[in-house]
């Protein structure tokens, strides 16, 4: 590592744990949890039961803090810190995780389970636990639980969009990851990558012509208010993951460290019900609010994605997640 970067790991590890830390309550352990999401979404409701039940479960020697809207910084930043030591945690997708362990950013690939019943079987099988530990190996972090699911990726544009055709040209903003970049090439369009609290900015200034994103990111961002359409492509099927500090998890007592991982999974699991439970609800807000809500045959993209798998190395490691969303 050069010396330019670790004066900034430095910088950034230290700006958190001052951000982290105020108004530190007497618990024996803190870990302060960032996402970007609203307090609105359904997924933040599921954190806010994991904080309850984890200061319960502990007799108050864990509190969690949490911190929407990206207070703490962006993902990749919060990624830096937790490889550090810091006692954070993030909300992240399987393509920011793939630069350590290229196996996660299957999650993100084009159409690779539909709903959460399918990926849930893959993020809680052994083989995902084999890259939980290939990660912890390779940069330092530690999955909680990987089943928090905030539903399935549309295409927002100011046009109408029926087939791949109609997205040439259209600079959509996407994550920086590959995976969601060649997807979205792959679907005709110009990937433009941007952290997500520029979208709506961005939209409005015809910075870029699309995004595409989940029912309750689009609402809780008032993304409807910048898009007309929102196209039903559901070409990504959106499952995320609370990730920490391997070092930081590994100081805790065993107690506490089963504790953090089983409430992860209860809360996400629950919190993936909630986002189940709200999708037709968005919509039909969404729609209430002028959008254009717009069901339309996905074969078309289904076929011009394919390829991604290969392109990327993941064609093996696509059978066997089908073979799991299969049981």
């Amino acid at each position: 590592m050069s010396v330019m970067a670790k004066a900034v790991r430095a910088a950034l590890f230290g700006s958190v744990m001052s951000l982290a830390s105020f108004g530190a309550s007497a618990a024996d352990y803190t870990l302060s949890v960032n996402t970007a999401l609203s307090p609105q979404d359904p997924l933040y409701k599921g954190l806010e039961e994991f904080k309850a039940n984890v200061e319960k479960r502990s007799a108050g020697k864990m509190s969690v803090r949490l911190f929407p809207a990206s207070q703490l910084g962006k993902d990749e930043d919060l990624l830096e810190q937790a490889r550090a030591g810091a006692p954070v945690a993030v909300v992240v997708d399987g393509g920011r995780l793939a630069v350590f362990v290229k196996e996660f950013g299957v999650l993100g690939a084009p159409y690779v389970a539909q709903g959460y019943g399918g990926i849930r079987k893959v993020v809680t099988s052994p083989m995902f636990e084999e890259w939980v530990q290939k990660l912890r190996k390779a940069s330092g972090h530690q999955v909680l639980s990987f089943n928090w699911w905030q539903g399935e990726r549309h295409m927002l544009t100011n046009k109408p969009v029926k087939v791949p055709a109609d997205l040439s040209g259209v600079r959509v903003r996407t994550p920086g990851a590959p995976v969601w970049m060649e997807t979205i090439r792959a679907m005709g369009a110009t990937p433009t990558p941007l952290p997500w609290s520029e979208v709506y900015t961005a939209m409005q200034q015809q910075v870029i012509d699309g995004a595409e994103a989940q029912d309750p990111a689009i609402y809780g961002s008032r993304l409807y208010e910048v898009a007309k359409y929102l196209t039903k492509t559901g070409h990504i099927n959106l499952i995320t993951g609370i990730v920490t500090s391997a070092a930081w998890f590994d100081g805790l007592p065993k107690d506490m460290q089963t504790l953090l991982r089983e409430e992860s999974l209860k809360a996400g699991d629950s919190a993936s019900k909630g986002t189940e439970d709200s999708l037709a609800d968005f919509e039909k807000q969404m729609k209430d609010k002028g959008m254009q809500v717009v069901e339309i045959d996905v074969t078309p993209f289904r076929t011009a994605t394919a390829p991604v798998y290969e392109k990327l190395g993941y064609g093996d490691l696509q059978k066997q997640v089908e073979a799991l969303v299969k049981q």
